[in-house]
């Protein structure tokens, strides 16, 4: 059978690394065949994609070797982060990029951006500036881009990372639509939508070797305590490993924040409206809804990030007598990289103890135990940009929640990460729940709806249309919280 893909006793090290990330690691992938990577965060898993379709070492210069190597000539790649993608400041103009490489008519262009943007499940006006789509919607409009190069082989790095339920089975449909006679290696999380699109599955374990080579029953069935174990995703993982709360019947708590009449804006035009909202000490608020209903924006609002009016109280006071915000509210930015301000995960982790004025003996006590906690050992020298997209979502969150706030405001805080820290940042939240601090997080995944949330905001057209009290689960919570 002819192969697509050939990678023979590849070795990589990155830079200010001491180990190799994969040694004499040895894969082929056949033409035609559909191949998911799995594996922990941190493993190497989008590494291994952008040496497969040669972003690596020709685009990105990371230092490598392999005995023998064969790639595709005609790709696409969709990336983790879609604004790491777009060259183009509108939708049709990045769409329209990728024809004219194709040498595709002008006068043909307009019906065909229409009709990727169909496949994609993305209802916009073409011209649509790219940076006003929530993130969501760029992933779509990444995939878009790369389906109108007609490639011969897709590699697709989390593709529905940040797409509601219904966007994810739109996507998965297109994809499955265009790539009948495509090559497709995919990275993803959300394994349940693509296992029964897949001819094989590459398990990656945190060294960065193979495990296991094939079919999704076998490798499931064979290997689900090494998964387990490892923290890799598996379609029964929530229910033989997931922390779940025991959920008390509580008495209301203190009154942390109070919108009345509240809305934020960008530029002129209303982006997000609240009619009325209480949120209480020792609530976890699950925000949902489509991507592009405003999500984001309502927490940038909350956050002072764009302009608002209406009433806004934090602590019973005036949101403008309560600045600077940091000080009681934490915030994690659904990319994590808008975030970051320093050159080394040591020095991020330290900035806002270091903005207080907190001494060097309890700032090194105190990083070196979110280093720990997060799982970000041996990583202190490292560039934030240098880690990967779930070892940089674990350092935005621990940068964000040092000072002590009693307040969380989390944009989508498990996308890109493992079942194992996904399950012990949604214990540590928990336990800062019930130490009295409240919860706001934006979130496509039901199961921590279901398992973590006591309340529910649906957003709906840039509008918060329903506040939803949910019912009370019976189960245990992993003790400690840690990220084990």
């Amino acid at each position: 059978m002819k192969q697509a893909i050939v990678i023979e006793q590849l070795r990589l090290k990155f830079p200010g690394h001491s180990d190799l990330l994969f040694r004499d690691l040895s894969l082929s992938v056949a033409a035609g065949e559909k191949v998911l990577l799995l594996g922990p965060s941190g493993c190497g898993k989008s590494t291994l994609l952008q040496v497969m379709a040669g972003i690596i070492p020709h685009s990105i210069d990371v230092p490598m070797k392999a005995g023998r190597l064969e790639r595709p000539e005609r790709w696409g790649y969709v990336f983790q982060d879609p604004d790491t993608q777009f060259c183009m400041p509108y939708a049709d103009e990045e769409i329209a990029f990728a024809l004219e490489n194709r040498s595709v008519p002008r006068r043909e262009m307009p019906a065909r951006i229409r009709l990727l943007l169909d496949q994609v499940g993305l209802a916009i006006e073409p011209h649509t500036d790219i940076h006003t789509l929530s993130g969501g919607m760029k992933q779509r409009l990444a995939l878009a881009s790369v389906l109108a190069l007609e490639p011969d082989v897709l590699f697709l790095d989390e593709p529905t990372a940040l797409l509601d339920e219904e966007g994810t089975k739109a996507v998965w449909q297109a994809v499955r639509d265009v790539s009948r006679d495509k090559t497709v290696v995919i990275v993803e999380h959300k394994i349940n939508h693509v296992l029964d699109f897949v001819d094989r599955i590459v398990l990656l374990g945190s060294d960065g070797c193979i495990i296991a080579d094939g079919g999704a029953r076998e490798v499931f069935s064979r290997y689900k305590d090494v998964m387990t174990a490892e923290g890799i995703w598996h379609p029964d993982v929530w229910e033989e490993c997931g922390p779940i709360v025991r959920r008390e019947e509580r008495q209301e708590g203190e009154e942390l924040i109070r919108l009345h009449r509240f809305r934020g804006f960008r530029g002129r035009e209303v982006k997000i409206s609240v009619p009325e909202a209480v949120v209480r000490a020792g609530e976890w608020i699950a925000v949902t809804g489509r991507n592009g209903a405003g999500k984001s924006t309502l927490l940038h609002g909350l956050m002072q990030l764009i302009r608002t009016e209406g009433e806004y109280t934090l602590f019973g006071e005036d949101i403008e007598l309560r600045q600077p915000l940091y000080r009681h509210i934490a915030f994690v930015f659904q990319n994590p990289e808008f975030q970051f301000v320093t050159h080394t995960v040591r020095d991020e982790l330290a900035y806002s103890l270091r903005l207080e004025g907190r001494s060097e003996e309890e700032i090194n006590e105190t990083v070196t135990r979110l280093l720990s906690a997060f799982g970000l050992d041996g990583k202190e020298e490292v560039h934030p940009y240098q880690l990967s997209v779930g070892q940089k979502r674990r350092l935005s969150v621990a940068a964000s929640i040092v000072a002590g706030q009693r307040l969380f405001l989390l944009d989508e805080p498990t996308f890109g990460q493992d079942a194992k820290n996904t399950f012990a940042l949604l214990a540590m939240l928990e336990s800062y729940r019930r130490q009295g601090a409240a919860i706001i997080m934006v979130t496509h995944d039901e199961q921590i709806v279901r398992r973590f949330a006591t309340r529910r905001w649906v957003v709906e057209d840039g509008a918060l249309v329903r506040d939803e009290r949910l019912a009370a689960v019976e189960t245990v919570l992993a003790e400690g919280g840690t990220w084990r």
